[in-house]
């Protein structure tokens, strides 16, 4: 699940306690840091998530309640940037917390409390109001997530190959062009238009797509797949023209095509204050056209069933080293079918942002369950 040695937490909700969600995650740093360098090391972290602004020692004396001196704490910064957790900006004297620093707050300081009833509620209502085609459900839950969070909210539509097969249509077109209707249990529809070798008849077509649905019905994809080549193997078949022709249409048809992303609210990254750099914000815009990284990033997802943790550098995407990407799957049924996700600062508030996503991705399974 990880790239160039990138690591990656996966957390997954374990108990509500006093209003607090537990969380099991897979890294720990816990034995590293002594619980003083914790507590200054926490403080300079939520200072930086609320101002986005370098933390002195002082200001760390002044809004916490630690009992320590200026000097004191300095020492122990020092000590923090030498371990990797901390980083001067040339232009201050204060610290701002590193890639690892947000890996350890978030793997070992983070307390993650349960999305509030006025949040659950406005997912929901703004669900119900909305279309039940699954296309626009999907884009309405990366408008939702980028509503809820203040940042960016992203969404991979499910591919065929993730589904149940219900169905198929062949409709015929003009000369030797099909259009083909594939359609899964969760109500993914998917219509391709392909070239066929031969020129069918209408009734063919009915023939070969009744012939297939029989054939097909309730397999996953990769089983489809699987027995189309049995199938085509089968002497019966290769003498029967009519199933050969539909197998062959069959397997031109279910060839992958590139997932369909769903992203809103990028213009919240211009209220963040660290990307004021224009050169930055191209960056930043660059990566969401090119989409199909942002898929490879999201599909090491799909089979994690738990909330993704993805900081800075840790996503690979060299346009993105100064983002965080905070992922869930979700799922029709048993079957995991897509990825979807909030993308903010590396300074974001995980506290907020991880339980809106573990909740949509569960209230937008529901819904395509009941689909």
């Amino acid at each position: 699940m990880t790239k160039e040695g990138a690591v990656v937490t996966f957390v997954k909700v374990s108990t509500l306690v006093n209003g607090v969600l537990t969380f099991v995650t897979g890294a720990t740093m816990n034995d590293i840091l002594s619980e003083r360098s914790r507590q200054i090391l926490e403080a300079i972290i939520d200072d930086y998530i609320r101002t986005a602004e370098p933390v002195g020692s002082r200001t760390v004396t002044r809004r916490h309640s630690l009992t320590l001196s200026p000097a004191t704490v300095r020492n122990v910064m020092s000590d923090l940037e030498e371990m990797g957790f901390l980083s001067s900006p040339h232009t201050s004297a204060g610290r701002v917390p590193t890639d690892k620093a947000f890996r350890f707050y978030v793997d070992s300081l983070l307390q993650v409390r349960a999305i509030t009833e006025g949040q659950q509620e406005e997912i929901r209502r703004q669900y119900r109001v909305h279309s039940r085609d699954v296309g626009e459900i999907l884009k309405e839950t990366s408008r939702i997530l980028s509503s809820i969070s203040n940042y960016i909210g992203i969404v991979i539509a499910p591919r065929f190959a993730a589904n149940v097969f219900r169905q198929v249509e062949f409709v015929k077109l003009c000369g030797t062009r099909i259009l083909v209707i594939l359609v899964s249990e969760s109500g993914i529809v998917q219509n391709r238009i392909i070239e066929a070798e031969d020129d069918y008849s209408a009734e063919d077509l009915v023939r070969m797509s009744n012939y297939l649905n029989e054939l097909l019905h309730g397999l996953t994809i990769s089983e489809v797949k699987a027995r189309i080549i049995s199938e085509m193997a089968d002497e019966k078949v290769r003498y029967d023209k009519l199933m050969s022709r539909a197998l062959r249409l069959s397997e031109v048809t279910l060839e992958e095509s590139a997932a369909e992303v769903f992203i809103e609210g990028q213009v919240n990254i211009l209220e963040q204050p660290e990307f004021a750099d224009v050169e930055k914000m191209k960056d930043i815009f660059r990566a969401f056209e090119e989409k199909s990284q942002l898929i490879t990033l999201l599909d090491r997802c799909m089979d994690a069933e738990r909330v993704n943790i993805f900081i800075g550098a840790e996503n690979f995407l060299s346009r993105m080293n100064q983002m965080s990407v905070v992922t869930a799957p979700y799922a029709s049924g048993p079957n995991t079918i897509g990825v979807l996700g909030v993308i903010g600062p590396t300074r974001m508030g995980y506290d907020k942002v991880i339980p809106i996503v573990d909740y949509t991705a569960r209230i937008l399974s529901e819904l395509l369950g009941r689909e």
